[in-house]
């Protein structure tokens, strides 16, 4: 591997302002910066594939930093989950040209400590796939549907965000199970991959249905025994109120309110849950964080046997990482939302 080439312009990107809403190109700012100088216990890293997920906008209002360092901070690069190569090492366990992954900041290159990477294993998938279907996304669709939705063969399953990072492997793994499974998306091409390339039993494109209370109840004359909710709003009290007795509901995600400064006061779901004898619980997916190696395999697995498939909306290009991440709220990815920042070097 050639470091004479390492003179490279480094860049990072920072938070230039707290959103209000809808965060806009304004809101961040790239800057030039020198290259990083490598310490005791640390490798150099190059970023080459950066995941962007909409869970990242409550980072970014403004407010006091909190225990768990999850605010963003004005002018401070933004980081998120990323799938890097190793430079330079000052560790024998990490050698140069390894590929790893972890939570980095939004720059070309930096220094990691050792503590907080981990080493991605290529034989397993595609190495882009440690931060989408074998990231935070694929983990979190496993252990929301198989823990707290435990779906069962011949249950009717509900996703909603289906066609998301999480949603479509969520939908999948229902689908493994022997379910019959709807999702629910925003466009005519996103209902065309649930149906045709993932083999849901039906999309419900919510833009162009007039009552999703109704249209829920005509995909599931039986009911809703399980439901994943990645979206919130207005779409959970439709498809809530067709809920099965002893019905489950997993919690991942609202992204319908992520950018609300006064988020909508819906029906409250407690008698609802009592009349069903029903289940609804929140998650994150860290909760589960001793059983990551094993779903990790059983993702794999599945992928590797053609059971399961995944889909990247790669964007080229460190400096669209904003215009990605603005892009989730507008609807337009199909997929786990991320950006190439860099190649392998040899």
């Amino acid at each position: 591997m050639n470091h004479s080439n390492l003179k490279q312009q480094n860049q990072e990107i920072v938070l230039a302002e707290h959103p209000s809403g809808l965060p806009t190109e304004n809101t961040f700012k790239i800057n030039d910066i020198d290259m990083p100088q490598l310490k005791a216990s640390e490798v150099l890293i190059k970023s080459i594939y950066v995941s962007v997920d909409p869970g990242m906008r409550g980072f970014m209002n403004k407010g006091d930093d909190d225990a768990a360092g999850n605010k963003f901070q004005l002018n401070k690069p933004i980081t998120s989950r990323t799938v890097a190569q190793i430079i330079e090492s000052n560790d024998d366990d990490f050698a140069v040209g390894d590929i790893v992954h972890g939570r980095f900041a939004w720059q070309k290159y930096q220094t990691v400590k050792i503590a907080d990477i981990e080493k991605v294993d290529p034989t397993l998938a595609p190495i882009s796939t440690a931060v989408s279907m074998l990231g935070i996304p694929g983990l979190s669709a496993y252990f929301g549907m198989l823990t707290i939705g435990q779906p069962k063969k011949e249950e009717t399953v509900v996703v909603s965000g289906a066609a998301g990072s999480v949603g479509s492997i969520a939908a999948q793994i229902a689908k493994i199970k022997g379910c019959k499974v709807i999702g629910i998306a925003g466009s005519a091409q996103k209902i065309a991959f649930l149906e045709d390339d993932l083999g849901l039993d039906k999309g419900i494109n919510y833009h162009q249905t007039d009552d999703m209370e109704v249209a829920i109840k005509e995909a599931c004359p039986d009911g809703v025994d399980v439901f994943f909710d990645n979206v919130g709003g207005e779409l959970f009290d439709a498809v809530f109120a067709n809920i099965n007795k002893h019905g489950r509901v997993a919690i991942c995600g609202q992204i319908a309110e992520y950018n609300a400064d006064n988020p909508p006061q819906g029906p409250r779901p407690m008698q609802t849950l009592i009349k069903k004898s029903a289940r609804m619980e929140g998650f994150v997916v860290y909760d589960f964080a001793d059983e990551f190696d094993a779903a990790k395999k059983q993702i794999a697995e599945w992928y590797n046997a053609g059971q399961l498939k995944y889909k990247e909306n790669l964007i080229e290009g460190f400096e669209n990482i904003p215009s990605a991440f603005i892009g989730l709220f507008t609807g337009e990815n199909i997929g786990k939302q991320m950006i190439k920042t860099g190649d392998l070097e040899k």
